[in-house]
């Protein structure tokens, strides 16, 4: 089992710092994260035709597979915002790049917020002027300045041998796979090189933040990022790998329970499919389900939903005999018909917190498990009046 460590702290090199640069009325909304050398870097961005402008940026930037630094700034994602954005992206970089003394295009630039808007480039400038002085040890420092519906920071550590690995992340909303906004940065201090990295990146990737969902709505600001500085030497590729996939979960996970309105996470284990591809879809099609969602929130054990939730991948070989389901450890479905059950033991074992959701197909060996949470008045209310915020 992967144990993380019980207070996160950056890999040597690394630091960070945050402040309130005045796009939002009050709290932090700007980060600043930053190696003391070049470091070995690889992203992940999101799929959706219409991205942000540092989205347009960064993927003309990693292809150099060096990076030094990232800035973040929320409130306003600086989407659909034409030329101008993309000229403010690149201003926002080279204020970055500025303040630290380096060069523009080690400098990874996000902004995560609502879209349409004009980014407020002067605000950034003016707020980065300083953040070098600031910058310290601390991951959480940086995970507060790039919060937006979030209710609490992300930062997770663990150690993979000589190595320390250090995720700081955000997401609440428009969450969906293909990523998810989502932003996530990861900063190890294990020598690997970039190609090395990004076949490692898109592998933990495809095992967690491809697999979760709040809303299923892929946002225009995903970024999944790494930066290796090498401060720590060679590590086993297959121990790195392994921890970089335990923490991309945990990452996952914290960000499902910390969605929009959300009270639980909900996770879907599904076995005995024709393929893992083919599990995947099944297991996004349980946690997207507003109606297994609403279960979950309201612990009223309808398994039915179940059913009509794996049945609907019309795609997928499912063999309906065979088909086997457990909610919260309970078997509720045995051959494709809905087993007896107490129904009021499986009504308090759903108001806890996970709910966990296992299916077992049957037709071959595929294995996956996607990450979600329940639908709750609150994601109403919170985003009846998101651009108004």
């Amino acid at each position: 089992m992967t144990r993380f460590d019980d207070r996160p702290r950056f890999p040597r090199g690394f630091r960070c710092a945050s402040r309130n640069a005045g796009l939002k009325a009050s709290g932090k909304d700007l980060s600043l994260f930053a190696s003391d050398t070049p470091a070995a870097a690889a992203a992940l961005f999101t799929r959706n035709h219409f991205p942000g402008a540092p989205i347009q940026v960064g993927r003309e930037l990693v292809r150099g597979g060096l990076l030094q630094a990232v800035v973040v700034n929320s409130k306003v994602s600086n989407v659909a915002t034409g030329e101008e954005g993309v000229e403010h992206a690149r201003r926002m970089g080279r204020a970055a790049a500025s303040e630290l003394g380096i060069a523009p295009e080690l400098v990874l630039m996000s902004s995560t917020g609502v879209i349409g808007r004009r980014l407020p480039i002067e605000k950034i400038e003016a707020g980065l002027v300083g953040m070098a002085a600031e910058l310290g040890e601390d991951p959480v420092v940086g995970a507060e300045g790039i919060m937006t519906t979030d209710r609490v920071p992300k930062a997770f550590s663990l150690r993979i041998g000589d190595a320390l690995l250090t995720g700081v992340g955000k997401g609440a909303g428009m969450i969906a796979p293909n990523l998810a906004t989502m932003l996530v940065y990861f900063f190890t201090d294990a020598e690997v090189p970039a190609a090395e990295l990004d076949a490692l990146l898109r592998e933990a990737a495809r095992d967690s933040f491809q697999l979760l969902s709040v809303d299923t709505d892929t946002s225009t600001s995903d970024t999944v990022a790494i930066l290796a500085n090498g401060r720590a030497g060679r590590v086993d590729p297959e121990a790195l790998l392994g921890g970089l996939r335990a923490l991309s979960i945990r990452m996952a996970e914290a960000i499902a329970r910390d969605g929009e309105g959300a009270t639980k996470l909900l996770r879907a284990r599904v076995s005995g499919a024709a393929s893992d591809d083919e599990a995947r879809r099944i297991a996004r099609a349980i946690v997207e389900s507003p109606l297994i969602k609403t279960m979950a929130y309201g612990a009223d054990p309808n398994v039915g939903r179940i059913l009509m939730a794996v049945g609907k991948c019309f795609e997928c070989h499912i063999v309906p005999g065979r088909v086997g389901a457990r909610l919260q450890g309970i078997e509720v479905v045995r051959g494709g018909a809905a087993s007896p059950v107490d129904e009021g033991r499986l009504r308090a074992l759903l108001a806890g917190d996970p709910v966990e959701i296992e299916v077992e197909l049957g037709v071959g060996a595929g294995t996956a498990r996607a990450f979600g949470c329940d639908l709750t008045e609150g994601y109403i209310h919170e985003n009846a009046a998101y651009a108004s915020s």
